[in-house]
């Protein structure tokens, strides 16, 4: 017995349009479910998936972790986002792990990272 792979994560919204927005100016664009005005919605992200769940405002967390995608430019990610106003906390680089990477925080305060291996 082994793990394979991870299926999907979801991660909690207090706007979901807002969230849907956030997410489809950065180019994801499949939805297989939800949208917008739904209390969950699907991004398809490669074989796996992306899931956002709307949650009150009462409900409030803190800094759980990072969600890292791999993409296959990870400029290209970079300049999408600040083409589409938002404010990543770092600015693409290499790092000694052998990727190029940059961070950016949704905006429920979900920290992601877009990377690529080097080489590739």
């Amino acid at each position: 017995m082994s793990i394979e792979s991870i299926s999907a994560i979801t991660i909690a919204t207090h706007d979901m349009a807002r969230a849907v927005a956030f997410y489809r100016a950065l180019g994801f664009d499949d939805i297989p479910y939800g949208g917008a005005e739904s209390p969950f919605t699907t991004f398809r992200v490669g074989t796996g998936y992306l899931n956002l769940i709307a949650m009150p405002d009462d409900k409030q967390w803190s800094w759980w972790g990072r969600i890292i995608f791999h993409v296959s430019d990870v400029d290209a990610v970079y300049a999408k986002a600040l083409a589409a106003g938002f404010a990543p906390s770092t600015t693409p680089r290499d790092a000694e792990w052998g990727e190029r990477y940059f961070h950016l925080t949704d905006p429920d305060g979900h920290e992601l990272s877009f990377a690529r291996p080097l080489g590739k």
